[in-house]
Protein backbone atom coordinates (compact mmCIF):
# COMPACT_ATOMS: atom_id res chain seq x y z
CA UNK A 1 0.00 0.00 0.00
CA UNK A 2 1.64 3.41 -0.93
CA UNK A 3 2.05 5.89 1.87
CA UNK A 4 0.47 8.99 0.59
CA UNK A 5 1.71 11.43 3.40
CA UNK A 6 4.27 13.99 1.91
CA UNK A 7 7.42 13.37 2.77
CA UNK A 8 11.52 13.96 2.13
CA UNK A 9 12.88 10.73 0.46
CA UNK A 10 16.33 10.38 2.22
CA UNK A 11 19.02 7.81 0.60
CA UNK A 12 21.80 6.56 2.44
CA UNK A 13 24.42 3.72 1.07
CA UNK A 14 26.32 1.91 3.93
CA UNK A 15 25.86 1.65 7.42
CA UNK A 16 28.20 4.49 9.11
CA UNK A 17 25.96 6.61 6.34
CA UNK A 18 22.70 5.10 7.76
CA UNK A 19 23.54 5.13 11.76
CA UNK A 20 24.73 8.83 11.34
CA UNK A 21 21.27 9.64 9.75
CA UNK A 22 19.74 7.02 11.73
CA UNK A 23 20.43 8.92 15.34
CA UNK A 24 19.08 12.42 14.33
CA UNK A 25 15.70 11.33 13.55
CA UNK A 26 12.53 11.18 15.80
CA UNK A 27 9.00 9.29 15.79
CA UNK A 28 10.68 6.57 13.54
CA UNK A 29 9.30 3.53 12.94
CA UNK A 30 11.43 1.08 11.67
CA UNK A 31 10.86 -0.63 8.20
CA UNK A 32 12.27 -3.58 5.77
CA UNK A 33 10.94 -2.90 2.03
CA UNK A 34 12.55 -5.99 0.14
CA UNK A 35 15.27 -6.68 2.61
CA UNK A 36 16.07 -2.78 2.74
CA UNK A 37 16.31 -1.01 5.74
CA UNK A 38 14.33 1.77 5.95
CA UNK A 39 12.19 3.89 8.03
CA UNK A 40 9.73 6.69 8.19
CA UNK A 41 10.35 9.71 10.75
CA UNK A 42 10.71 13.62 11.20
CA UNK A 43 14.04 15.10 10.60
CA UNK A 44 13.94 19.07 12.16
CA UNK A 45 10.48 18.69 12.18
CA UNK A 46 9.66 17.59 8.51
CA UNK A 47 8.49 14.21 7.40
CA UNK A 48 10.84 12.21 5.99
CA UNK A 49 11.51 8.51 4.62
CA UNK A 50 14.81 6.93 4.69
CA UNK A 51 16.36 3.80 2.86
CA UNK A 52 19.48 2.58 2.95
CA UNK A 53 20.34 1.88 -0.60
CA UNK A 54 23.48 -0.32 -0.45
CA UNK A 55 26.24 0.57 -2.48
CA UNK A 56 26.94 1.22 -5.86
CA UNK A 57 24.39 2.77 -8.87
CA UNK A 58 22.36 -0.52 -9.53
CA UNK A 59 21.28 -0.43 -5.76
CA UNK A 60 20.81 3.16 -5.67
CA UNK A 61 18.40 3.24 -8.79
CA UNK A 62 16.56 0.58 -7.48
CA UNK A 63 16.21 1.75 -4.26
CA UNK A 64 15.40 5.31 -5.89
CA UNK A 65 12.68 3.94 -7.68
CA UNK A 66 10.71 1.77 -5.16
CA UNK A 67 11.23 5.14 -2.47
CA UNK A 68 9.01 6.92 -5.48
CA UNK A 69 6.33 4.38 -5.73
CA UNK A 70 5.96 3.53 -1.98
CA UNK A 71 5.76 6.96 -0.82
CA UNK A 72 4.34 10.57 -2.00
CA UNK A 73 8.03 11.77 -2.26
CA UNK A 74 8.53 15.83 -2.26
CA UNK A 75 12.40 15.23 -3.08
CA UNK A 76 14.58 12.64 -3.13
CA UNK A 77 18.21 13.80 -1.27
CA UNK A 78 21.65 11.59 -1.25
CA UNK A 79 23.57 12.15 2.10
CA UNK A 80 26.83 9.84 2.97
CA UNK A 81 30.70 10.35 1.89
CA UNK A 82 32.55 10.53 -1.17
CA UNK A 83 36.15 10.56 -2.41
CA UNK A 84 37.69 14.12 -3.39
CA UNK A 85 39.21 14.47 -6.78
CA UNK A 86 39.56 18.24 -6.23
CA UNK A 87 42.75 19.16 -5.17
CA UNK A 88 40.86 22.12 -3.12
CA UNK A 89 38.83 19.90 -1.11
CA UNK A 90 40.17 18.57 2.23
CA UNK A 91 38.96 15.60 4.28
CA UNK A 92 35.85 16.44 6.39
CA UNK A 93 34.61 18.87 3.86
CA UNK A 94 30.90 18.68 2.89
CA UNK A 95 30.37 19.17 -1.00
CA UNK A 96 26.97 20.09 -2.58
CA UNK A 97 27.35 19.73 -6.30
CA UNK A 98 25.11 21.89 -9.10
CA UNK A 99 25.30 18.68 -11.15
CA UNK A 100 26.69 14.93 -11.48
CA UNK A 101 27.27 12.75 -14.60
CA UNK A 102 27.60 9.07 -14.58
CA UNK A 103 31.72 8.80 -15.39
CA UNK A 104 31.73 4.79 -16.05
CA UNK A 105 28.73 4.97 -18.45
CA UNK A 106 31.68 4.23 -21.29
CA UNK A 107 32.45 2.72 -24.24
CA UNK A 108 35.16 0.37 -24.57
CA UNK A 109 36.96 1.73 -27.60
CA UNK A 110 38.86 -0.31 -30.38
CA UNK A 111 42.17 -0.05 -30.41
CA UNK A 112 42.79 1.96 -33.77
CA UNK A 113 46.12 3.41 -35.51
CA UNK A 114 44.70 6.65 -34.62
CA UNK A 115 44.11 5.82 -31.02
CA UNK A 116 41.03 4.08 -29.52
CA UNK A 117 37.71 5.11 -30.84
CA UNK A 118 33.99 4.37 -30.71
CA UNK A 119 32.30 2.70 -33.89
CA UNK A 120 31.10 6.03 -36.03
CA UNK A 121 27.35 5.14 -35.53
CA UNK A 122 27.17 5.43 -32.34
CA UNK A 123 25.49 8.46 -31.54
CA UNK A 124 25.78 9.02 -28.00
CA UNK A 125 28.97 8.93 -27.07
CA UNK A 126 29.98 12.02 -24.64
CA UNK A 127 32.11 15.22 -26.60
CA UNK A 128 34.72 14.37 -23.73
CA UNK A 129 38.77 12.40 -24.13
CA UNK A 130 38.86 9.02 -22.81
CA UNK A 131 40.47 7.35 -20.24
CA UNK A 132 42.79 4.83 -22.38
CA UNK A 133 39.99 2.39 -24.05
CA UNK A 134 37.64 4.25 -21.68
CA UNK A 135 35.62 6.61 -23.53
CA UNK A 136 32.30 8.51 -21.44
CA UNK A 137 28.96 8.08 -22.66
CA UNK A 138 25.55 9.37 -22.48
CA UNK A 139 22.56 7.60 -21.07
CA UNK A 140 19.67 7.45 -23.33
CA UNK A 141 16.97 8.99 -21.00
CA UNK A 142 13.12 10.22 -20.85
CA UNK A 143 10.58 11.77 -18.77
CA UNK A 144 7.29 12.69 -18.21
CA UNK A 145 8.04 15.76 -20.27
CA UNK A 146 10.80 15.16 -22.19
CA UNK A 147 11.34 12.42 -25.20
CA UNK A 148 14.44 9.84 -24.56
CA UNK A 149 17.25 11.72 -25.80
CA UNK A 150 21.60 11.51 -24.97
CA UNK A 151 22.25 12.98 -21.65
CA UNK A 152 25.60 13.67 -19.44
CA UNK A 153 24.41 15.73 -17.08
CA UNK A 154 21.87 15.51 -14.76
CA UNK A 155 21.55 19.00 -12.69
CA UNK A 156 20.02 19.15 -8.82
CA UNK A 157 16.77 21.01 -8.57
CA UNK A 158 17.74 24.78 -8.36
CA UNK A 159 15.28 26.00 -5.66
CA UNK A 160 16.90 23.12 -3.44
CA UNK A 161 20.46 23.98 -5.08
CA UNK A 162 19.45 27.82 -3.47
CA UNK A 163 18.41 26.77 -0.28
CA UNK A 164 21.78 25.31 0.81
CA UNK A 165 23.43 28.42 0.59
CA UNK A 166 22.33 29.03 4.13
CA UNK A 167 24.73 25.85 5.27
CA UNK A 168 28.40 27.62 4.58
CA UNK A 169 28.55 28.31 7.96
CA UNK A 170 27.73 25.38 10.05
CA UNK A 171 30.09 23.83 12.06
CA UNK A 172 31.50 20.53 11.27
CA UNK A 173 33.34 17.97 13.15
CA UNK A 174 37.39 17.92 12.54
CA UNK A 175 38.51 14.81 14.92
CA UNK A 176 38.31 10.71 13.76
CA UNK A 177 36.94 8.64 16.00
CA UNK A 178 40.75 6.95 17.42
CA UNK A 179 41.06 10.93 18.12
CA UNK A 180 43.06 11.86 15.47
CA UNK A 181 42.22 15.36 14.49
CA UNK A 182 42.68 17.28 11.28
CA UNK A 183 44.95 19.79 10.65
CA UNK A 184 42.16 21.89 9.01
CA UNK A 185 38.69 22.79 10.16
CA UNK A 186 36.14 21.18 7.47
CA UNK A 187 34.18 23.64 5.35
CA UNK A 188 30.76 23.35 3.41
CA UNK A 189 31.18 23.69 -0.61
CA UNK A 190 28.47 24.73 -3.04
CA UNK A 191 28.56 24.34 -6.78
CA UNK A 192 30.56 22.31 -9.48
CA UNK A 193 30.54 19.27 -10.93
CA UNK A 194 30.54 15.44 -9.62
CA UNK A 195 30.29 11.96 -10.88
CA UNK A 196 29.49 8.91 -9.80
CA UNK A 197 30.30 5.20 -10.99
CA UNK A 198 30.42 1.56 -10.44
CA UNK A 199 33.72 1.06 -9.21
CA UNK A 200 35.14 2.60 -5.84
CA UNK A 201 38.01 4.74 -6.83
CA UNK A 202 41.86 4.68 -5.50
CA UNK A 203 44.00 5.81 -8.17
CA UNK A 204 45.31 8.72 -8.33
CA UNK A 205 45.70 8.67 -12.44
CA UNK A 206 41.98 8.26 -12.91
CA UNK A 207 41.42 10.99 -10.27
CA UNK A 208 42.84 12.99 -11.99
CA UNK A 209 41.54 12.49 -15.43
CA UNK A 210 37.70 12.75 -13.19
CA UNK A 211 38.97 16.54 -12.51
CA UNK A 212 40.35 17.28 -15.47
CA UNK A 213 37.82 16.04 -18.28
CA UNK A 214 34.93 15.86 -16.13
CA UNK A 215 35.37 18.86 -13.97
CA UNK A 216 34.96 16.80 -11.05
CA UNK A 217 34.99 18.04 -7.43
CA UNK A 218 33.90 14.11 -6.03
CA UNK A 219 33.36 10.91 -6.98
CA UNK A 220 30.91 8.57 -5.28
CA UNK A 221 28.96 5.74 -6.47
CA UNK A 222 25.18 6.29 -6.13
CA UNK A 223 24.33 9.81 -6.40
CA UNK A 224 24.35 10.29 -10.15
CA UNK A 225 22.07 7.07 -10.53
CA UNK A 226 19.37 8.42 -8.04
CA UNK A 227 19.68 11.78 -10.29
CA UNK A 228 19.09 9.25 -13.57
CA UNK A 229 15.58 8.33 -12.12
CA UNK A 230 14.79 11.86 -10.23
CA UNK A 231 14.58 13.20 -13.64
CA UNK A 232 13.28 10.00 -15.01
CA UNK A 233 10.30 11.05 -12.54
CA UNK A 234 10.61 14.20 -12.49
CA UNK A 235 11.64 14.48 -8.61
CA UNK A 236 13.63 17.34 -7.13
CA UNK A 237 16.96 16.28 -6.15
CA UNK A 238 20.14 17.05 -4.06
CA UNK A 239 23.16 15.42 -3.28
CA UNK A 240 25.51 16.41 0.13
CA UNK A 241 29.04 14.53 0.60
CA UNK A 242 31.22 14.32 2.93
CA UNK A 243 34.99 13.76 1.74
CA UNK A 244 36.33 10.68 3.56
CA UNK A 245 39.18 10.44 1.31
CA UNK A 246 41.29 10.98 -1.35
CA UNK A 247 40.47 9.16 -4.06
CA UNK A 248 44.35 7.61 -4.28
CA UNK A 249 46.33 10.92 -3.64
CA UNK A 250 46.23 10.14 0.18
CA UNK A 251 49.48 9.18 0.79
CA UNK A 252 50.48 5.15 1.15
CA UNK A 253 46.71 3.63 1.95
CA UNK A 254 43.41 5.09 1.32
CA UNK A 255 41.70 7.11 4.24
CA UNK A 256 38.53 6.15 3.94
CA UNK A 257 38.25 3.57 6.90
CA UNK A 258 39.56 6.19 9.13
CA UNK A 259 37.65 8.68 8.39
CA UNK A 260 34.38 7.87 7.12
CA UNK A 261 32.30 7.98 10.39
CA UNK A 262 33.52 11.84 10.68
CA UNK A 263 32.50 11.96 7.14
CA UNK A 264 29.14 10.59 7.29
CA UNK A 265 28.21 12.91 10.82
CA UNK A 266 29.34 15.64 8.98
CA UNK A 267 27.06 15.28 5.83
CA UNK A 268 24.53 14.11 8.34
CA UNK A 269 24.54 17.21 10.19
CA UNK A 270 24.90 19.41 7.34
CA UNK A 271 21.64 17.53 5.64
CA UNK A 272 19.48 18.71 9.23
CA UNK A 273 20.46 22.20 9.04
CA UNK A 274 19.79 21.80 5.28
CA UNK A 275 16.22 20.25 5.75
CA UNK A 276 15.40 23.03 8.29
CA UNK A 277 15.52 25.59 5.97
CA UNK A 278 13.46 24.08 3.51
CA UNK A 279 9.60 26.04 2.99
CA UNK A 280 7.06 24.07 4.52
Amino acid sequence: MRDDRRRIGILSAFEPEWEALHAVLTDVEALVINGIPAATGRLEGRDVVVMMCGMSTVNAAMTAQMIIDRFSVASLVVSGIAGSTDPALNIGDVVIPARWAQSIEVIMGRDGAGGFAAPGWLTWKADLPGFGMMLPSRVVVGSSTTPPAPKLWFDVDPALLAAATVMEDIALRDHADDGQRLSHLPRVHIGGSAVSGSAFIDNVAYRDYLARVFGARIADMESAAVAHVAFANGIPFLALRSVSDLAGDGGDSNEMMTFMRLAAENSTRVLARFVRTLPT
